[in-house]
């Protein structure tokens, strides 16, 4: 390669690498100081405190002390696609020396500034610095009470007080003191100002971060008792299983497989012979809209793996530490699990009789990806719209469709080609009949409409607890940090929702109905409509949001989970139910 071909070809890369690397490079990587070191107070963003996606730049708000050369620290993928944008708020701090009041500048009060600072007053405006990679939080200013009158006036915060507890040339604990309160006077001049006090500690480095977890909330009883609830009924709920499947199934063996030469007898057993043996020509007739089932489930089974590997990762890494870490470890192991969904759907796709193996990894590589994208791109429509960090830039989503392309998109084909032909040879116990069989009109609590609504509130009863800790730590700015918790609630969803998709798939071929594959399918998945609708009621009832901004967000955001959350469970309840069927009906004496 010619030298100059490297000097083009190094800045294309660095273009794509530097969103996700710029963390190791930052100036700041290894968190060490020696005395009277410049130490950085990043100013990120201000925004509604009940509205937690609707945030703006900090200097959106007009205080004084923003510079067009300000330094601009650029974080990792995760970061910010999270809505981060760190400023050099040029705050002079040193390491270890007290600064006991020292003016960042004289902020000029005019009719604009007033109005804007009023509105934010109003409506409990808080930002957020950061130092040394820990956050600081304070409110803009507060309403207070005239004497003797039912008038609140408006007064902003003029003073910082910035509380820093070290350990050896270690940065441990920040905190920051909003004082001074000032009224708002068109005219008026008002210094704001702030102070610095270094404090030793013998908190290690490690440990510095333990202080924004809220062990009394996520540790409480009642989050024990629901994991050990969740597990009792899986144990129930399996062990009921067995025993009924086992029993029943072990009956019909038995009289499928007698050889009863009194004729009248055999006769008498034929015709009273009805349930799942009956459609075992048509059990395993493929599924209508197969591309599309084939898709689904190679896309759940990906997810069902991303899902295990990220919550592995954040036990073992601490993810939560970092900004968007969770986001950028989520978006990266996608890519790389892509090889398991095509390898699912394009195996089961062949076994089915599929031709058009293309379509279908066109399909599974880019269904869950797209969906994202339609949801994300109406999302940041509305957060451009109002000017808000919750827009994500254009450079953000170039990188995010390079890894697809170039990560997620080749690693889906290599699966699919590699599924089609290890997995892909039709091996049904059964033969299928020409003819399709018809469905006898049963019961209507055994339509699968019904089979497939009811099929979802076992697992969502086994994670709805978990749910409300969930959407606390997203919306209510708390640090999820209980992986563990999740670890088990997650096998725990798996396990409930094989078992009860199983036995609605039971009851199904029992009625004779034998298209079984998109009702275990929706069975399972339904459980994301019971979370969908828990929603509902926990932003009614569990928050204060209010505006069309972050109410697009959150039931954007919460749908983008259930679509998911739906796939995922989906795919498990159909491959179990797959892996069921096979069982049964490789027992018995097949025409």
């Amino acid at each position: 390669m010619s030298s100059s071909h490297r000097s083009l070809s190094f800045p294309i890369l660095a273009i794509f690498l530097l969103p996700l690397l710029s963390p190791a490079l930052a100036s700041e990587s290894d968190h060490r100081y020696e005395a009277d070191d410049r130490v950085i107070l990043w100013a990120n963003k201000v925004g509604p405190y009940n509205n937690p996606q609707e945030t703006y730049n900090y200097h959106s708000l007009p205080f004084c002390g923003a510079s067009s050369n300000a330094t601009h620290k650029w974080g990792g993928l995760g970061e910010v696609l999270g809505g981060n944008e760190l400023i050099d708020s040029q705050i002079e701090i040193k390491f270890q020396k007290d600064v006991d009041k020292a003016n960042i500048c004289r902020l000029e009060l005019d009719e604009a500034k007033v109005k804007h600072f009023k509105h934010a007053i109003q409506n409990n405006y808080w930002f957020e610095f950061f130092m040394d990679d820990l956050p600081l939080w304070g409110f803009v200013g507060e309403l207070h009470p005239e004497k003797d009158s039912d008038i609140s006036k408006h007064v902003l915060y003029t003073h910082k007080r910035i509380t820093i507890q070290y350990n050896k040339d270690q940065i441990i604990h920040v905190n920051m003191t909003q004082e001074n309160p000032k009224s708002l006077d068109v005219g008026r001049a008002l210094d704001l100002t702030y102070s610095v006090k270094w404090d030793s500690t013998n908190v290690t480095f490690g440990r510095r971060f333990d202080v924004y977890l809220d062990h009394p909330f996520f540790e409480h009883q009642i989050h024990w008792f629901s994991i050990f609830n969740s597990f009792m009924m899986v144990i129930f709920l399996t062990g009921l299983v067995s025993m009924i499947l086992m029993r029943t199934l072990k009956n019909d063996y038995a009289k499928y497989a007698r050889e009863d030469d009194d004729l009248e007898t055999l006769e008498r057993d034929v015709n009273e012979e009805s349930g799942w043996k009956l459609v075992h020509g048509d059990v395993f007739r493929p599924p209508r809209t197969l591309v599309l089932l084939s898709a689904v489930v190679g896309t759940g089974a990906q997810l069902a793996l991303l899902v295990l590997l990220v919550i592995l990762l954040a036990i073992v890494g601490m993810l939560y530490v970092g900004r968007g870490a969770i986001v950028t470890t989520f978006i990266l192991c996608y890519a790389f699990t892509s090889f398991i969904s095509g390898y699912v759907s394009g195996g089961m796709y062949s076994r089915n009789g599929g031709k058009s193996w293309i379509k279908s990894m066109v399909i599974t590589a880019s269904l869950f990806p797209f969906m994202c994208f339609g949801i994300s791109f109406i999302l940041n429509t509305i957060a451009i719209f109002y000017g808000s960090l919750a827009a994500i830039p254009f450079g953000t989503i170039v990188v995010v469709f390079v890894i697809w392309a170039f990560i997620s998109f080749p690693l889906a084909l290599l699966g699919t080609v590699v599924g089609k032909n290890w997995s892909g040879t039709p091996n049904n116990p059964c033969r299928v009949k020409t003819i399709p069989r018809p469905i006898p009109e049963k019961k209507w609590y055994l339509t699968p409409s019904v089979v497939s609504m009811i099929g979802g509130l076992l697992p969502f009863g086994s994670i709805f607890i978990e749910m409300y800790f969930v959407f606390t730590s997203f919306w209510n700015y708390k640090v999820y940090y209980v992986y563990g918790f999740m670890l088990l609630v997650f096998l725990i969803l798996i396990i409930v929702t094989v078992c009860v998709t199983i036995v609605g798939t039971y009851f199904l071929l029992n009625a004779e109905n034998y298209n079984w594959q998109w009702t275990s399918f929706f069975s399972a998945a339904s459980t994301a409509v019971y979370v969908y609708l828990y929603s509902i009621y926990y932003y009614h009832v569990k928050t204060k949001m209010s505006g069309f901004f972050q109410t697009s967000f959150y039931f954007g955001y919460t749908l983008m989970l259930c679509l998911g959350l739906g796939i995922l469970c989906g795919a498990v309840g159909f491959l179990g139910s797959n892996l069921f069927v096979r069982r049964i009906y490789r027992n018995i004496k097949c025409d």
